[in-house]
């Protein structure tokens, strides 16, 4: 029998939110958009996603078999929208939420991935995964594998319109962060992730999830897929390119943190510095014209 999913709004504490996800995996939160956000993303994002093509091809086949033939998909956010990079990116509750569970496992977080991926009908049911997975070797050499460890990432599906079970809202397994690595999902384990326009299903890369099948007629299910992650991991995106050096001068310090342009300085917990141009922090270099 599926778990239900917790549900709070974003008038809710960061702690109990925090602890939420902590304890199922996922938890939905209302009101994290409002509606002028919302209509000036949307409306940012409406032109990429009218040259979008569905189904081309990708980095390779297994890649293209996943996002599938019927998804409109857009990345390099922060670089086309800057409602994203200023409101969406930097959004006060999802960082709320990364100070809580990521910073004790890293000097500074960044930006993983930031897509958005429009499922038309006829998308069928994502193979379901643990976003986490892309850092393979942490898990395969046995570096994760303690009940207690660290979570690695901290990832977001920000419905950009309501999200039904019909048009693919995005399916989650509850609880399926504590599973052992090699439990298989049941389909019955699998809860449809439905919400209104402006709510965030926010899960942990740990969390076994997919994108929903859209079995409706003529409804397209548009969805704001981001994550975090620690800032000592290569990200899943390469964001020097998707968002270059001369937009991101443009936009607010605290993004291009995010977006990986400081180092990762963990000098003053006893360790070292990664991502330094000319041994010092990029955004350093930027505010002093050197870059």
């Amino acid at each position: 029998m599926a778990e239900a999913v917790p549900r709070l709004t974003a008038k809710d504490p960061i702690g109990d939110i925090t602890a939420a996800i902590l304890e199922a995996g996922v938890v939905i939160v209302e009101d994290v958009l409002d509606a002028g956000p919302l209509a000036r993303f949307n409306a940012e994002i409406d032109e990429h996603l009218e040259r979008a093509e569905p189904g081309r091809k990708l980095m390779n086949p297994l890649v293209d078999g996943f996002f599938g033939p019927h998804t409109r998909h857009i990345t390099g956010v922060a670089g086309k929208s800057r409602t994203f990079a200023e409101e969406v990116l930097c959004h006060p509750l999802l960082l709320g939420i990364c100070d809580e569970i990521l910073l004790p496992s890293c000097a500074s977080y960044q930006l993983n991935i930031a897509h958005v991926l429009d499922r038309g009908p006829g998308a069928e049911l994502q193979l379901l995964h643990r976003d986490e997975v892309v850092w393979v070797h942490l898990f395969q050499h046995g570096l994760w594998e303690d009940a207690s460890r660290p979570e690695v990432q901290v990832a977001s599906i920000i419905a950009l319109e309501d999200f039904d079970a019909e048009n693919g809202a995005t399916r989650v397994i509850p609880g399926s962060h504590r599973w052992p690595r090699d439990r298989q999902p049941r389909l019955d384990e699998v809860v449809p992730a439905e919400m209104p326009a402006g709510a965030a299903a926010v899960y942990l890369g740990s969390t076994i999830h997919a994108g929903g099948p859209n079995t409706s007629r003529d409804r397209r299910r548009r969805g704001m897929h981001q994550s975090y992650t620690l800032g000592w991991l290569r990200t899943e995106e390469n964001h020097y390119l998707t968002t270059p050096l001369e937009v991101a001068k443009t936009l607010p310090r605290r993004a291009q943190e995010l977006l990986g342009y400081a180092a990762h300085d963990a000098i003053a917990s006893g360790g070292g510095y990664l991502g330094a141009v000319d041994t010092a922090s990029p955004l350093d270099l930027i505010d002093q014209g050197r870059l």
